[in-house]
């Protein structure tokens, strides 16, 4: 086994919150659905998310924040200081935390507000007093996005929020006191206050374009950071003032207007709190009584710097965070996209305290223990897809097109379906050992074959091409990808630890000829064709991404789905000049892509002036233009020097489902990799 890589030193080092010491510097950060007493459902000790977690405290993780926690229930409406039988079960889990080594905050959230993600099914609820009343019971729609001031929706332009009152705001300090109680005595380490951070409720109450209160909790400075300086001293009265409250922070909002965020290298003007009133605002909060800042940038409106998708550059909020930790003398925790061997530097030159890595921790529960081990290579990358994790979608007309089972069950991973989710998703050995081939060496065929193996069946894995890695090398392609690119790599190394027979260069056309027990196939998806004159003039993308054909310096993509917008990204930051030609009435209109992704593109897009026509058809493809049609029937010839096609997938199943032929991934039905791997697993399972 190798000894830890001395450049990674500093991140395994001991140093405090207060008086409690933490034994290294990696801080498994809060993700919603993580909640140790449930998220979506009435408050209870939350089993799976227990597991979760001290799997994660065996591998050497130092501080755990678990997900927030309502500090009243979303489904109806108790108070999370009631249940006292949920915090006696907290205890021994408490003890078996402490047994490994690492300490545990538990953090409470004041709501959400205007943020709240609410789904299309429930705008009618929210604007009919009949409805609303019938649904009080179970969920309340006005209470859930009560926000400090009467303000538009973040998720649906139908839905006005109402103005929070002063008895509820009283509640919710009383309600965070109560609870840091219990946990408390529950033997929990100290609590974090959710949160001056991200746009929500807190954070809401302290932003100007947010707060238009005429009362003690609006208009000053004071008076906008009032809320979140009552509940920490009320915290501290009744649990003394050596028990640690933590803050989850924003730095900087990087708003420019409602529903509009500043991308990186933007020049804008900030309408919620700039870099001036945050040097201000972290010593009043630390002066409050706050023992740590757990920091990062961005609300729902700019969500990509706190959800930061692949797009969004590695450790994107360490510079802002580094300025803050300036003018405190607490701990402070930086987190987005951040990557070991930068943090370690950061906290070796003392400007943070701690990194905070959250979404990793789905993908590879075991990467501190890798890390430690110098086994990097066998750490399964995250690649920031919030497929799984946090799939809340949004785009024109759809307020959030998320399934009620995903909005009840996030803080799972696309990648690794055990996550969250030990109930549906484990492997156990096979009752009779089989002979399985599978066809197709994509992701969806490598994840077949290695759970197959795993089970103990006899693996041979049939691939055509002279490489593993399917389409999702051309996916992989664009410069950004970098973490795409290290998963195919992690596939490639992982497979070869089983004995697994593949064969490269084989074509079957055939699967009865195979003489195999059980097939998968795992063959894809084809690119859709486009029914119109002039077709032959352009390329399709996979063409495009796999470097197989060149593009001049004008380019017209025809397709803005999350593919079409991807490459149109890329040749941006390569110095092309794309087009984006889409017949929906947005980009990237689909279910399943997380707003922090689809809302960096978009707004990229604007910010830096890539035309986009939506509502538009292509009429005719030529080889130095695309003539387009708009809503209204006006045509219109766009000049450029290449076209490239993205306008969907087809699944090319080898062979049909039978009683022994098992279809998945895109060859059954084209998704994301989640849907890939998901479906490998609920094949796999079974054989």
């Amino acid at each position: 086994m190798s000894e830890l890589d001395p450049k990674y030193e500093p991140l395994f080092t001991p140093w405090k919150i207060g008086n409690v010491e933490i034994k290294n510097r990696i801080v498994l950060c809060p993700m919603g659905g993580t909640s140790l007493f449930g998220w979506m459902e009435r408050n209870h000790f939350d089993k799976e998310a227990a597991n979760f977690f001290l799997e994660r405290a065996k591998n050497n993780v130092g501080l755990i924040i678990p997900g927030i926690a309502p500090i009243k229930d979303t489904i109806g409406g108790r108070w999370l200081w009631q249940n006292k039988k949920m915090f006696e079960e907290l205890k021994p889990f408490m003890k078996e935390i402490h047994k490994t080594g690492a300490k545990l905050f538990v953090q409470i959230t004041a709501g959400m507000g205007r943020s709240w993600a609410i789904t299309d099914n429930l705008v009618p609820v929210h604007n009919n007093p009949i409805l609303r009343t019938l649904a009080k019971p179970i969920i309340d729609v006005q209470y859930q996005s009560a926000s400090p001031s009467v303000l538009p929706s973040r998720w649906s332009d139908k839905v006005t929020c109402r103005q929070m009152t002063k008895k509820e705001i009283e509640e919710i300090i009383d309600g965070f006191a109560k609870t840091a109680l219990l946990c408390k005595e529950a033997g929990v380490d100290g609590v974090e206050v959710h949160a001056v951070h991200e746009g929500y409720l807190l954070d809401q109450f302290t932003l100007h374009y947010t707060n238009h209160r005429d009362d003690e909790y609006g208009g000053s400075f004071e008076n906008r950071y009032r809320f979140a300086v009552e509940i920490v001293k009320r915290i501290k009265g009744l649990c003394g003032q050596d028990y640690p409250v933590s803050m989850r922070y924003s730095v900087v909002s990087k708003v420019k207007d409602f529903c509009v965020g500043a991308v990186p290298g933007e020049e804008y003007e900030e309408i919620g709190r700039d870099m001036e009133e945050s040097e201000k605002a972290a010593k009043y909060l630390q002066d409050a009584g706050y023992d740590m800042l757990n920091a990062d940038n961005g609300t729902y409106d700019s969500w990509y710097w706190a959800h930061p998708p692949q797009y969004m550059p590695q450790n994107c909020n360490l510079e802002d965070v580094a300025h803050i930790k300036k003018f405190v003398d607490i701990p402070v925790v930086c987190a987005g996209r951040m990557e070991p061997d930068v943090g370690a530097k950061a906290v070796a030159e003392g400007r943070i305290d701690a990194v905070g890595i959250a979404r990793q921790f789905l993908a590879d529960g075991e990467w501190v223990t890798k890390l430690i081990e110098n086994r990097l290579e066998d750490i399964r990358p995250c690649i920031c897809c919030h497929n799984a994790c946090f799939n809340m979608t949004h785009y024109k007309g759809i307020a959030n097109g998320q399934p009620f089972y995903d909005a009840c069950h996030i803080a799972r991973c696309a990648l690794n379906p055990e996550t969250m989710q030990t109930d549906k998703y484990h492997l156990e050995p096979a009752s009779n050992s089989k002979n399985i081939a599978v066809i197709g060496g994509g992701i969806g065929g490598m994840e077949a074959a290695i759970v197959c193996a795993k089970r103990g069946h006899k693996v041979t894995l049939y691939e055509k091409s002279d490489h593993l890695g399917g389409v999702f090398i051309a996916a992989a392609a664009p410069s950004y990808k970098e973490k795409d690119r290290d998963l195919i790599a992690w596939y490639l190394r992982e497979i070869k630890k089983y004995p697994i027979e593949i064969k490269l260069e084989t074509e079957v056309k055939d699967v009865n000829a195979l003489g195999a027990d059980e097939v998968i196939v795992a063959t894809g998806a084809v690119p859709r064709k486009l029914p119109v004159d002039g077709a032959e003039y352009a390329i399709e993308a996979t063409e495009f991404l796999l470097g197989e054909k060149e593009v001049g310096e004008n380019v017209v993509i025809i397709g803005g789905g999350l593919t079409g917008c991807e490459i149109a990204y890329d040749l941006y930051l390569h110095g092309k000049k794309p087009t984006i030609v889409e017949m929906k009435n947005d980009l990237i209109a689909v279910k399943g892509v997380c707003l922090a992704n689809s809302s960096y593109l978009r707004d990229y897009f604007n910010a830096y002036h890539v035309p986009v026509h939506l509502e538009t058809s292509v009429c005719e493809i030529k080889e130095k233009s695309v003539v387009v049609e708009d809503k209204n029937g006006k045509l219109t010839e766009i000049p450029c020097d290449s076209t490239i096609l993205s306008v969907g997938y087809t699944p090319a199943p080898l062979a049909q489902k039978s009683a022994h032929v098992h279809v998945i991934g895109d060859a059954n039905a084209v998704g994301n990799l989640r849907t890939v791997i998901w479906n490998a697993w609920d094949v796999c399972m079974k054989l």
